[in-house]
């Protein structure tokens, strides 16, 4: 299963965000640190927030931070909010989807694949902030 790059962004403004150890950081800040786009990335951020993944802090001094700890937030919570139905194979059109048994097989490897993933916590890839601060000048 490929991923999107939505959720490859979604997924490293988080390890950035659990990185920084609570501090509060700037969308800026994360996209300078991955070099990407920051006005993608602010799309990215609402919507994190919008699911509780991210608490955004309004003002002068304000910021970005998690919204809960790095070890209570899964991957596969990420990537099942970030990647739709995540249906792999668009069946629609196909003249045997009828009688076909396909989707079935790809639902439930996706189900199998997002199950790993949710064994995986925030806390597990952000392991060692030391070397991001190094890498992002956190």
């Amino acid at each position: 299963m490929k991923l999107t790059r939505y959720t490859d962004y979604a997924l490293r403004a988080l390890i950035y965000l659990a990185a920084n150890d609570g501090g509060l950081t700037s969308i800026r800040q994360i996209a300078d640190a991955h070099g990407i786009s920051q006005n993608h990335l602010m799309k990215i951020v609402q919507d994190l927030g919008n699911a509780g993944f991210i608490k955004t802090v309004r003002g002068r001094h304000g910021g970005l931070r998690l919204a809960r700890p790095a070890a209570e937030i899964t991957i596969g919570q990420v990537v099942r909010h970030t990647e739709d139905d995540g249906a792999m194979v668009d069946c629609s059109t196909c003249r045997i989807a009828e009688g076909c048994g396909l989707p079935a097989v790809f639902a439930e490897a996706r189900e199998a694949f997002v199950t790993v993933l949710d064994r995986c916590r925030l806390s597990d890839v952000a392991r060692t902030p030391d070397a991001f601060r190094h890498l992002f000048a956190v």
